[in-house]
Order: C-alpha cells, then sequence, then structure tokens
C-alpha cells in the first residue's frame, strides 16, 4: 500500500478524542517529515527516564559476565530476562551532587548535572528529558510527559528544597516540570484534546474511526490494530477500578476511613497497581508515537512510602535504606519488578524488524548508590537499543577512569534520539563506549 495512501500521522478521531496508531506494516512512514520514505520508514526512538529514590542494597546491586551469560545481582534479578537489551553502567556521577551531600542536592540535578541554589532557592538546570523534548516534541501530540507516583515536597531540609527530592524532569533552570500523578489524567493528556473528565469511553469515541481504518490495511495489521485497541479497552477499566481496593500508601492519615466520599478517578490506593498503570500509559504513549520521551518517578528522594504489598508496612522507604535488610531488598526488587514491566511490555511490540524497546532508550537511576547518601558513583542501568544504534548486553566500568561524568552518558544518549549538542551540563566529552 503506497504510504500516501495512508500517512503515519493518521489517526482514529472521535468527539473530543484524537488517538495516534500504533505502528503498522501497512503505514510505513513515522512522521509528516518523510514523506517520500527513507529513514523516515523506521520508527523514531523513543526515550524515557525512570528514577526511584534512596539507593539501593549495598552488596546486591551489581553484574558481571556479557550477553545472555551476565550475571545479575539480587536488586536486578527482575531484569535477568531482559539482560541481551541492558546497559550495566558503574562508576558515573554528578560532581556537584557532592557539594550538598543530602538527599535535594544529589536529586535536583541527577539529569542535568547543573549546579544548584541552596537557601531554599530553587534553581537548577534543563534535564536531558526536557532538552529532547524541546528539540524533538514537535512531531508529536505530546512533547514529553512526567508521571509520578509520589506527590511533591514543597518545604526545605537542611538548606535545601525539597523540590529537588520531588523532581526529575526540568522545564528550565528555574521550573520543574509539572508531575501527573492521577493515571486518568496522564491517559487523558495522550488521548484526548481536553483533559477533562467525560462519560464516554476513549475508545467508543473512536471506533467509528478505527472500522474505516481496518477496511484499508493488511490481514496482520488489522490483528495488531485489534490487540491495541483491546489494551486501550484494558487500561481504561483498570483507571476506573483504581483506588477502590488495598491500604493507603506513603504518609499515614489521621482518620481510620476517609471522611469525604473517594473521587472516582483519584489516586490509586496500592502502590503497585499506581505504578503498573503508569507504565502502561507510558507503554501505550510510546506505542502510539503520540510521546516519544517520558519521564516516570517511582517515588521522591527521602521519600515516605510504605509497602504493605509486600508485608514491609513498619517503616518508611528513606529510613529502611539506611540498612542492609531482607526487606530493604524485597522493595529495591519491588521497583526493578515494574522496570522489568515497562520493558517487556514494549519488547513485546513488534515494529517491523525490531521491537519497541529495541527503538527505545530506558535510563533507570537513581540518586546515591545506598541510603548512605553515597553519591560518588551512581547506579545506572540502560535499556533499549536506541533504534539499532545501542550495543546492549554490556558492563561499562568508568572506575578510575579520567571522564565518568553522568552527563557524557546523556550526550551519547541524546545522540541516539537524534539530538546532537556539544556541551551538557558539566560535559563536552561523549562515552565512546555508548
Amino acid at each position: 500500500m503506497s504510504t500516501h495512501q495512508l500517512s503515519r500521522r493518521t489517526v482514529l478521531r472521535g468527539i473530543g478524542v484524537t488517538m495516534a496508531l500504533p505502528w503498522l506494516e501497512s503505514i510505513r512512514v513515522w512522521g509528516d517529515e518523510a514523506q517520500k520514505g527513507g529513514a523516515g520508514s523506521e520508527a523514531p526512538v523513543r526515550f524515557a527516564a525512570l528514577f526511584s529514590g534512596n539507593g539501593f542494597h549495598s552488596k546486591e546491586w551489581w553484574a558481571k559476565g556479557a550477553g545472555a551469560q551476565m550475571e545479575l545481582g539480587k536488586v536486578l534479578e527482575p531484569l535477568t530476562p531482559l539482560r541481551e537489551k541492558l546497559l550495566f553502567v558503574r562508576g558515573l556521577y554528578n560532581e556537584e551532587a557532592l557539594k550538598g551531600n543530602i538527599h535535594s542536592s544529589q536529586t535536583g540535578n541527577l539529569l542535568s548535572g547543573a549546579p544548584l541554589a541552596s537557601g531554599g532557592d530553587i534553581r537548577s538546570g534543563t534535564s536531558i528529558d526536557q532538552v529532547i523534548a524541546q528539540q524533538q516534541g514537535q512531531s508529536t501530540k505530546v512533547p514529553s510527559l512526567v508521571l509520578g507516583c509520589e506527590k511533591s515536597n514543597p518545604s526545605v531540609h537542611k538548606n535545601y528544597s525539597m523540590l529537588y527530592s520531588s523532581h526529575i524532569s526540568w522545564s528550565s533552570p528555574t521550573t520543574p516540570t509539572p508531575l501527573e500523578l492521577y493515571p486518568a489524567l496522564a491517559f487523558d493528556r495522550l488521548f484526548k484534546d481536553e483533559v477533562q473528565k467525560g462519560d464516554q469511553s476513549v475508545l467508543d469515541a473512536v471506533l467509528a474511526d478505527a472500522t474505516d481504518i481496518r477496511r484499508q490495511i493488511s490481514t496482520s495489521d488489522q490483528r495488531k490494530l485489534d490487540e491495541y485497541l483491546d489494551s486501550v479497552r484494558e487500561v481504561e477499566q483498570r483507571i476506573e477500578q483504581a483506588g477502590k481496593k488495598g491500604n493507603l500508601e506513603g504518609w499515614r492519615p489521621t482518620l481510620a476511613a476517609p471522611n469525604i466520599p473517594r473521587p472516582a478517578d483519584g489516586i490509586p490506593q496500592d502502590i503497585g497497581e499506581h505504578m503498573r498503570l503508569m507504565c502502561d500509559i507510558l507503554v501505550l504513549g510510546f506505542q502510539t508515537d503520540t510521546t516519544r520521551v517520558c519521564t516516570l518517578k517511582l517515588n521522591n528522594d527521602h521519600s515516605s512510602l510504605r509497602f504493605p504489598n509486600l508485608g514491609v508496612d513498619y517503616m518508611i522507604h528513606h529510613l529502611l535504606s539506611h540498612s542492609d535488610t531482607a526487606d530493604w531488598l524485597k522493595v529495591n526488587q519491588f521497583f526493578l519488578h515494574h522496570l522489568g514491566y515497562l520493558a517487556g511490555k514494549l519488547d513485546a511490540i513488534q515494529e517491523g524488524s525490531r521491537t519497541a524497546l529495541d527503538n527505545s532508550v530506558l535510563l533507570y537511576c537513581s540518586s546515591m548508590m545506598t541510603g548512605g547518601h553515597d553519591a560518588t558513583q551512581l547506579p545506572v542501568v540502560v535499556l533499549g537499543r536506541g533504534g539499532g544504534k545501542l550495543e546492549t548486553g554490556r558492563i561499562l566500568d568508568y572506575q578510575g577512569q579520567p571522564n565518568r561524568k553522568m552527563c557524557s552518558l546523556f550526550l551519547s544518549l541524546m545522540d541516539k534520539t537524534g539530538v546532537h549538542l556539544k556541551q551538557f551540563g558539566d560535559s563536552q566529552e561523549r562515552l565512546a563506549e555508548v
């Protein structure tokens, strides 16, 4: 079928609703910029940064070997099925993060390497995700999606604003990018023309358009479109049910039960369900090309989350991080399970000869190696092959090397997305091995 008959920018439309199609073999073009074929026939490279606070178990964050024989420490065991599409990066750090030696001062510049203002002032640097969005975001409906599972903390802790602990994405040096905590609103932002609650399902609104498109595509693409529509319906139903089960996470309310009716589209009360929903929404955003840039903050640094779902309800995340207990390891694995869940879903989406994970760069990190505030080297894992530009199944060790700046990694990763800068943060040099 000619690319002029169906443009990649074809969308399903209903009343107040716009849904971009997933990648289909019958629709070979990935953007208005590629109407004549060529490079535009390749799926775009997406970028996502995921974060969990307070570091990891000091003895179980490790990897050795390569490819299918790579061995992973217990923290990283949930990623074992994906080890051939993984980069384990050791020894990188942000020099500016060493100045405050406190959670806020180590998180506020995690994705920028910029100096931070202290004294309660707010000044950091534009983060890697927003630099990519500013240069590439015009190609999609949503330039970037910024998601979180724990609300921001506006207080000041030891001379640094806790907003630094609450945000990894910064639109400008003085503007932390607003977090979307509500799965329903994040979903609406992707698929509705206006973010508002409506009585009509997103899927119902576009079914007529979907039926017309279905007649024009191949049999295999019809199956793919049906699977996609089913996945949208499933997420809608889960959002509708979210919050009706489980125990409250994070801070502990003074009431045993709410004294006002709970909003129907509020934050899920089960933290695991909340994280899975956000992962699902990220996948849908990438799968439909509604966005190519996302950050997902699973919790804050200095986090107050609790984990009754894991049987770990006696201590908040931050305090738990100051020990290497079996419960701390269990919590670590819980976070890595969601990274594996997200990457696995992307890897199950076939886009021509590659998968959506192959066409993505997923950066996972924390602002310290352990709960003891050790930021002299940071825990970093990269999943995905950057559109075939990233060789995975490897361990890269920069301990003792002259260039071990996180911003050098960011320069290399931005190259995979088509953003080429001479300098970012405190680095003018890429990591040659990435």
